[in-house]
């Protein structure tokens, strides 16, 4: 699964926060649903415009981005 044909980024939509395409709903938004407890059924009834493939972009996104940070620990 790729995250690139459902996840977007425009400067003019949530000031350029990833989002579902064609939606105002940020990928960090999703995921703090799931991460609250919400369900995918609970998700995708309460959002009518996503569908299942909209959170595994959101999940694929996630892996993507925390891939490439880097972590650098302090000497304390």
């Amino acid at each position: 699964m790729t995250h690139s044909a459902r996840v977007t980024l425009d400067p003019a939509v949530l000031a350029g926060k990833p989002v579902i395409r064609g939606t105002r709903l940020s990928v960090d938004f999703i995921i703090g649903l799931m991460a609250d407890g919400g369900t995918e059924a609970d998700i995708l009834r309460n959002y009518p415009g996503l569908v299942r493939e909209d959170k595994a972009a959101c999940f694929s996104y996630a892996r993507d981005i925390l891939s490439s940070e880097k972590i650098y620990p302090s000497a304390a």
